[in-house]
């Protein structure tokens, strides 16, 4: 008789099946299969009584191998990762021993939502395949510890001596299952055997579905490996071996493997191993996906390819796809990288942008209001924290860039800190004394004249530099011995890359910018409220494909060189509308699930982040993203035809600081802002609300995965 386990619900709330929780990898049962709970209380506790395999560094996961062998993640939330464990508290650690209803970790179920995540706490039994029959889920009301669902085991009849179909020794499942992320040794007959082939390692491999080979002398595992070292060298082995791979790292479930060739890997046998889940190839990289035990298999890979090629744990990690061929080909790739390059370098940076337009709007009112006189050391203070990230912005700029592009950020900043030195801004304050070339020149560089930017607020040159520095720094410590690299190559750098940015380069970028910010307005002003129309209606598309990051670093170069940005304006009422589409979904779905993610979705929307509501439910249900680009287009035809103009960085209705004039106070730009933030939000929640959306949508909701243009991660 089929043995059968039962599995209690880990928090208190609603039972739901596994097909029913907000998340495409979980719902499609890649993982294994398993349950939800909606959560209405904050305590975790054990679903089986077993042993922790892992808990995740952002304490947002947990492994569990049960007495009887299963291998449980509870995962707590939906894309929680990127909360960094903020809201949740673990009681455990990896090696101990839990019992089943016995209080583990804590999800603060408030914080979660708040930040736009889902709250949903699922549990998979990740070694599904090769010992569950099937799952009989109890849904609905459970409290924490109720008994939420019945296990059914797979009946193992194999005979002794023989391997399995699923590649399982017959010693036993708990010996050599996936749960314990071991392979099978042979033990009946001393000899190691084949798991993923269910061959003896002495027999010649043949090629597997992916057209991986395997050299028939070096097929045979060590007999002293065994557990996860074991496991370790089978996935290697069916992977080209050691010397085909370039670096591995691993995240949450999967052990990632950036290989020389790709061609040598046989994804069948590879999935078909003892422990290992799937494998997939996604973004450069060879992904095994192992489960709760990914961090025990990557230390085994580690010991054997040697620590040098190991890359540690990474949330998401890509590499750069080949380069192309053809005119078209070489085109996107560069456009591609050019994006990644822009979002690399401003994304660290723009919280601080945010945060200092708000405070310089705050104090704009207090100014205003005559809470704080302008000539007061209170005023100079509060001003110099709002303006301080604008005046350094080539320092921060140029450490993140350097990052991104593999430069020294330390000397890069110091370039950086070269462009803002006080002497030089007063320098770009001169007037001409010549001209060169029909340019006017207003200094001198060993005799060479040449026209001083002020590089105060610059974006763009840093960028730049830091190319510059990753191109020139290698060549300097090629030719420069080691016992002078410290002093010299710094030294080389910051001269020859400050003198061809001030002198060369840097004029150049600050023409090109400032006349792509000219391009912008000329447009505007043709017509504002056609131009705001028709990015109202759009801009949200390019934040699905990752281009809105080639518009923020025209944005930030508008406000710290003129002061203000009529396009900002604009992009912030499609914040809105998409805050908008969002509460509309909350207003009318009865899901509670749905109701906790939209309502949370609104919230950020209405503070300046779109992504929540974008992928987590405007996109995935369509007419919810048109409809409130409807609305987009009505607030952004109002802004253009109201002539709002925008003196932060901001935006949607957390951002009404920044629509203050510091010169004027609350002139047309505030009134008009609220105008077009309240017909934004009436459109759009009207429309998503009678046409946009309807409950019978979440059974036809489409998988949504953010486009990406180039490799956002720092090279080191």
């Amino acid at each position: 008789m089929a043995k059968t386990v039962s599995v209690l619900a880990p928090m208190t709330g609603e039972v739901i099946p596994m097909n029913e929780i907000p998340d495409p990898v979980f719902a499609g049962g890649k993982l294994g299969k398993g349950f939800g709970v909606n959560p209405t209380d904050n305590t975790v506790v054990s679903p089986v009584s077993g042993k922790v395999t892992m808990v995740a560094s952002t304490k947002h996961a947990v492994g569990i191998k049960s007495e009887s062998g299963l291998e449980f993640l509870l995962h707590l939330g939906v894309d929680t990762v990127e909360l960094d464990g903020a809201p949740f508290e673990m009681l455990l650690e990896k090696g101990q021993t839990v019992e089943a209803g016995q209080r583990i970790a804590s999800m603060n179920l408030d914080e979660v939502r708040a930040a736009g995540k889902g709250i949903t706490a699922i549990l998979a039994i990740t070694n599904t395949p090769k010992f569950v029959e099937d799952i009989d889920v109890h849904t609905g009301s459970a409290s924490a510890g109720d008994v939420a669902a019945e296990v059914t085991l797979k009946v193992k009849d194999a005979p002794a001596a023989q391997n399995t179909a699923n590649g399982a020794d017959a010693t036993g499942a708990a010996a050599t299952g996936a749960a314990a992320g071991s392979v099978a040794a042979g033990a009946a007959s001393g000899t190691a055997t084949r798991s993923e082939t269910g061959a003896h390692a002495t027999e010649p491999i043949e090629p597997g579905a992916a057209g991986g080979t395997v050299d028939p002398a070096v097929a045979e595992r060590p007999a002293n490996l065994t557990g996860y070292d074991a496991l370790a060298w089978d996935i290697l082995n069916n992977i080209g071996g050691k010397e085909n791979v370039k670096s591995v790292i691993h995240c949450i479930t999967r052990v990632r493997f950036y290989l020389k060739d790709n061609d040598k890997a046989n994804d069948e046998a590879v999935s078909n191993l003892d422990g290992v889940i799937d494998v997939a190839r996604a973004g450069g990289q060879y992904q095994v996906v192992i489960g709760p035990a990914v961090e025990d298999v990557y230390d085994a890979v580690v010991k054997q390819i040697g620590a040098g090629k190991a890359g540690g744990e990474t949330e998401s990690a890509t590499e750069p796809a080949e380069r192309p061929s053809g005119v078209g080909g070489w085109f996107k790739w560069g456009f591609s990288s050019l994006i990644g390059v822009i979002t690399g370098s401003m994304m660290p940076v723009i919280g601080l942008l945010a945060a200092s337009g708000v405070l310089k709007g705050l104090l704009t009112i207090l100014t205003h209001y005559e809470l704080v006189n302008p000539e007061s050391q209170t005023f100079t203070i509060i001003n110099a924290m709002g303006d301080a990230v604008f005046y350094f912005l080539p320092i921060f700029v140029g450490f993140t860039a350097a990052r991104r592009l593999g430069a020294d950020p330390i000397i890069v900043s110091i370039i950086g800190g070269v462009l803002a030195y006080p002497t030089i801004a007063e320098l770009a304050k001169g007037e001409a004394t010549g001209s060169l070339l029909g340019i006017s020149t207003n200094a001198e560089f060993f005799g060479i004249p040449f026209p001083m930017a002020s590089y105060t607020y610059s974006i763009f040159p840093m960028i730049v530099a830091a190319w510059l520095c990753s191109k020139i720094e290698p060549a300097l410590k090629k030719w420069i011995p080691a016992v002078l690299r410290m002093i010299f190559v710094p030294l080389i750098e910051v001269f020859v890359v400050s003198t061809l940015i001030l002198v060369v380069l840097g004029p150049i970028i600050m023409w090109i910018s400032n006349g792509i910010a000219g391009g912008i307005q000329w447009v505007y002003d043709l017509s504002p409220a056609i131009s705001g129309l028709v990015i109202g209606a759009f801009y949200q598309c390019l934040v699905i494909f990752g281009l809105h990051w080639a518009v923020i670093p025209i944005v930030a170069n508008d406000i710290a060189s003129q002061g203000h940005s009529y396009l900002n304006a604009i992009i912030s009422a499609t914040m809105v509308a998409q805050g908008a589409g969002a509460l509309a979904v909350f207003a009318k779905t009865r899901n509670e699930q749905m109701k906790g993610l939209s309502g949370s979705a609104a919230i950020a929307g209405f503070c300046g982040i779109t992504e929540p509501a974008m992928y987590g439910i405007n996109l995935k249900y369509g007419r919810v993203f048109a409809m409130a680009s409807v609305g987009a287009a009505v607030g952004g035809f109002i802004t253009g035809l109201m002539h709002v103009n925008m003196w932060g960085f901001t935006g949607s209705l957390i951002g009404f600081f920044s629509f203050v004039n510091p010169d004027g106070g609350f002139d047309q730009s505030w009134t008009g802002f609220w105008i077009a933030s309240i017909a934004t939000v009436i459109v759009s929640f009207t429309l998503v609300y009678f046409f946009g959306f309807k409950d019978a949508d979440l059974d036809k909701q489409r998988t949504v995965e953010k486009k990406r243009l180039g490799n956002r991660e720092p090279v080191a």
